[in-house]
């Protein structure tokens, strides 16, 4: 199995984990009432579910009840009641809240009487059972029976929620957790235990309603009430639970989907770069063999057909030897035939030498030539080439194919020209070369070129073609000739690069 086939089937399993709780059944929200609302001495209350979730004393399933409290006072001096009260056909069943005389937050109307509560009494309305709840925030130590609960406390809200587990004809199981934790992950079973109580009550219900009211009547009514907000109603804890959007499944999918193409989109990307550096290797190589088929072709045709003229004229000379007149001519022929043979040497070590294949080497070589071709001559070889040109490296048929028609126009301004001057200058303007030879001499009327020079040319021109560039040649007679060549370097430069 091939990596990748191993990294796309890690992320589809993956993608399938995190995806799978989309198929889970969830829970449902049966209502809700996110407003806020401040409850102030509401002694009976007044609905607010409207009919919407109701359970009788044949029920047998559970419900789960959330609601958010901030007390906007906290009389410690007197009896108040503060509750998320259920009620069914106008009778008082389960509250929540704050109890009439409870000792911190507590419930009322319960079955049973909590060990720290005061029993019902009718002298302080307190007619129905209080359970005080336990709380990871409670009282202060040196507060006798307050030390295991938590007192209402202004700017300090909390989230309550409790669980009804009804009994069809009997007393139902309440569970209550006092601001448990509700964010993502989190479970009716992973609740601490020091916010957690149970006991039994009457809660069936056909209404809700938000009661306020303490033991001085209008004078003194328990404060300045309590505020009621975030309140729901529904068949599972986990519904309750504040999932971010960073945390829900889709976008984990989203997430793993993009990581998916990520990846298969890096490995595509990383696969291109290596088949293009394959191929420019390959590249490489095949113009490496190519110089290479060049050189040894020149070697051949060259300096082979150079060294077999220098062996003829050596024997022209001893057979001549009795001739002072043949000897000369022959030896000047010898001399010359030699010079070739220099240069053309010359040629191939320029080629192969290590950091040849820069464009400042390649204007360095044509000085270099220049000045050998016209030492000793009467034609003047003016140069103007930069000594700062951008370190480029050029392919070797690039290389060498604008130094051969570099070399044709000078070979051709020295041989044919008859020209006092020759100029030649070297320029770059972004990524194009320019080189321009310029010589003084007679001209010519390029439409009744020479067969020779014909050919000459024409062989400029292929070059040109050869490497992408353009060879304008201009002359007329008695004005001399201008020969430009324009080449864009960088496309071939970019292949050239390792």
């Amino acid at each position: 199995m091939s990596r990748r086939s191993v990294i796309a089937d890690f992320f589809a399993a993956l993608l399938l984990t995190l995806t799978a709780p989309a198929i889970t059944a969830r829970a449902t929200i049966l209502w809700s009432d996110p407003g806020s609302r401040v409850i102030h001495a509401t002694p009976d209350g007044t609905d607010i579910l409207g009919g919407k979730v109701k359970r009788d004393d044949k029920a047998g399933d559970a419900l789960y009840f959330k609601f958010r409290v901030d007390p906007l006072s906290d009389p410690y001096d007197e009896p108040y009641y503060a509750l998320f009260q259920l009620v069914e056909s106008n009778q008082m069943r389960l509250g929540v809240g704050n109890a009439m005389e409870a000792w911190g937050y507590s419930a009322a109307y319960a079955a049973e009487t909590g060990p720290s509560n005061k029993p019902p009494n009718e002298l302080t309305y307190n007619d129905a059972g209080e359970y005080n709840l336990q709380s990871s925030h409670p009282a202060a130590a040196g507060m006798g029976k307050f030390f295991s609960y938590e007192l209402p406390s202004h700017n300090h809200p909390r989230t309550i929620v409790f669980k009804v587990q009804y009994i069809p004809g009997g007393d139902d199981l309440v569970t209550v957790w006092l601001d448990p934790n509700l964010t993502h992950g989190a479970t009716a079973d992973n609740q601490p235990e020091d916010l957690m109580t149970k006991f039994k009550a009457k809660a069936t219900f056909d209404e809700i309603r938000l009661r306020h009211w303490g033991t001085g009547g209008l004078q003194h009514d328990g404060g300045n009430g309590w505020f009621f907000s975030d309140m729901a109603i529904a068949t599972s804890f986990n519904d309750f639970v504040v999932v971010r959007f960073w945390q829900t499944w889709w976008f984990m999918a989203l997430l793993a989907s993009a990581l998916l193409i990520w990846v298969g989109a890096t490995v595509r990307i990383i696969e291109q770069r290596k088949f293009q550096l394959q191929l420019r290797h390959a590249e490489q190589e095949r113009a490496l063999e190519q110089e290479r088929a060049r050189i040894a072709q020149d070697l051949h045709d060259d300096l082979g057909s150079t060294l077999t003229r220098l062996s003829l004229l050596s024997g022209l000379i001893k057979a001549d030897k009795d001739s002072a007149e043949q000897v000369e001519a022959h030896a000047t022929k010898l001399s010359q035939a030699a010079d070739q043979t220099v240069r053309a040497l010359e040629e191939i070590v320029w080629a192969v030498r290590p950091g040849s294949d820069t464009l400042q080497s390649l204007a360095d070589y044509i000085a270099h030539f220049a000045n050998e071709l016209f030492e000793g001559n009467n034609t003047h070889c003016r140069l103007d080439l930069p000594h700062d040109l951008p370190t480029l490296p050029l392919p070797p048929d690039m290389r060498h194919n604008i130094f051969l028609i570099v070399k044709e126009a000078l070979t051709n301004a020295l041989k044919h020209a008859g020209a006092h001057e020759v100029q030649v200058q070297v320029k770059i303007s972004g990524h194009t070369l320019e080189i321009r030879v310029q010589d003084d001499g007679k001209g010519f009327d390029p439409a009744s070129l020479a067969e020779g020079r014909r050919n000459g040319v024409g062989n400029m021109r292929r070059r040109a073609e050869t490497i992408g560039g353009k060879l304008e040649l201009q002359s007329a007679s008695g004005q001399g000739t201008t020969m430009r060549l324009s080449v864009n370097l960088q496309n071939r430069a970019t292949a050239g690069r390792t």
